[in-house]
């Protein structure tokens, strides 16, 4: 009997050790994830870290809302022409980016041995895996899937809209000073569109964005037309409506005839997924599917 309250005890006690140790590595990695020095180039990328509570050094300089807790933050520059040199100045552990601009950063990165993370963010699917792999390293987990949590409800949600046939969209990207860009299946809001049971009438043919021709647009009859307006809407919702006030190619398809032409705002949509995805894949069923 004796023996066995010993062993007992022993047992209690390596428990209570193991506990302990856990405990302490807990504490010990999550103030190693705290004490990291984080730069954001994105509004995508801080509105993540943002949901996962956790602190950046450098955020970028944009027209889009940042969260409040980072308005004291250093400004890095716009999210397309940061300034490597003021990054470098922060001494950060690790700097995210965008994977669509890596091509664009990575030789000034280098130049200044800053070390650059790219994250996937062309589709929901991607956003979801980079809360999941960012929740984890800085030990965010439960944050992570309060976020994923949230993202798949809307899925589940507007895959019950779906009815009928599938609507045929044609969506656009405004690019300011430069007219628009042809969004793919491949893009984020192409993404979109797919959830929501729409059909891109552009396949991806491995490319995210296409230029405009006229000869080709001539030949799609889209039942919805989703304009991006992306950066600077001040210039980009403009261009759009001298577009489509000028050239007679919009003029044949249904989707102006039938008035189902809709613009695309910040902060809700974005060419990055971001953390309105929920939001905005709600907003993108409710004009593919409206009377459902």
């Amino acid at each position: 009997m004796k023996k066995k309250s010993i062993i007992i005890s022993l047992l209690v006690a390596l428990v209570v050790v193991i506990g302990v140790a856990v405990g302490v590595k807990a504490f010990v990695d999550h103030q190693a994830a705290k004490n990291q020095r984080i730069v954001a180039t994105s509004a995508a990328i801080t509105e993540i870290f943002d949901k996962l509570d956790i602190d950046l050094v450098g955020v970028p300089t944009t027209q889009a809302k940042l969260p409040s807790r980072y308005k004291d933050v250093t400004k890095i520059g716009s999210p397309m022409d940061p300034s490597v040199e003021k990054i470098a100045s922060l001494n950060p552990t690790v700097v995210y980016a965008v994977s669509t601009l890596k091509d664009q950063y990575n030789d000034a990165f280098k130049q200044q041995a800053v070390k650059v993370t790219y994250l996937k963010l062309d589709t929901v699917a991607q956003l979801k895996g980079t809360l999941t792999s960012l929740g984890k390293e800085y030990h965010r987990t439960s944050q992570a899937q309060a976020q994923i949590e949230k993202i798949n409800s809307a899925i589940t949600a507007v895959k019950k809209r779906i009815h009928g046939q599938k609507p045929k969209v044609l969506v656009l990207m405004g690019m300011p000073g430069a007219g628009y860009m042809i969004a793919t299946d491949k893009s984020y809001v192409g993404d979109l569109v797919r959830l929501a049971g729409g059909q891109n009438v552009y396949a991806a043919n491995g490319q995210t964005y296409i230029s405009p021709n006229n000869e080709s647009l001539a030949t799609k009859k889209p039942d919805v037309i989703l304009r991006l307006e992306h950066a600077l809407p001040n210039v980009t919702k403009p261009q759009f409506e001298k577009e489509f006030s000028t050239n007679p190619v919009w003029k044949t398809m249904p989707a102006v005839k039938n008035k189902r032409v809709y613009d695309l705002q910040q902060p809700t949509f974005n060419a990055s997924a971001n953390m309105n995805a929920a939001k905005a894949l709600k907003q993108v069923s409710q004009w593919l599917y409206p009377s459902k």
